[in-house]
């Protein structure tokens, strides 16, 4: 390839040539080393996005035209359908999914849908868990208090 390249830009300087044979060099292994992600494809209104997982080369924007689409997914509903076994395949192919994607995929049902699980510890504020602390340790005396009482009486029953 080289040297078909070095032939056809042979009216050119030497080191210009090598230098533009260089580029096309890498630029076909580029085209020729498709490195394809699994990523999401916005779409909907603004701030009501919906989005498609598709498979798409890296390099072609996001809205561009996907090799395949296997599914979608709604964030604000946290509805989404995949077609899972058509994911896993693309991966094993090679398919690079994002972390989004990687993350759906991983918590996605048999039929495609998903296991969204609520997050059910809250953060509390400063103040509030200053607060909390305050009443455990609060909690944790009275109960040293009432085990100290308990033992009192029985050690005067013992002597009596």
């Amino acid at each position: 390839m080289r040297q078909f390249l070095l032939a056809l830009f042979k009216g050119l300087a030497d080191k210009a040539a090598a230098a533009l044979c260089d580029r096309l060099d890498v630029y076909i292994k580029i085209r020729e080393n498709k490195m394809l992600k699994i990523r999401l494809k916005r779409l909907g209104a603004k701030k009501a996005p919906t989005y498609r997982i598709i498979v798409i080369n890296s390099t072609t924007k996001r809205e561009g035209r996907p090799v395949q689409e296997l599914g979608h997914y709604n964030p604000k509903t946290k509805v989404m359908k995949l077609d899972l076994v058509a994911a896993q395949d693309w991966i094993k192919k090679g398919a690079q999914p994002t972390e989004t994607v990687a993350y759906l995929i991983k918590n996605c049902n048999e039929d495609g849908t998903l296991n969204y699980v609520k997050k059910e510890t809250v953060k509390l504020s400063k103040k509030a868990q200053a607060k909390a602390q305050a009443e455990a340790e609060a909690k944790a005396a009275a109960e040293a208090e009432a085990k100290a009482a308990e033992e009192a009486p029985a050690e005067e029953t013992a002597e009596a």
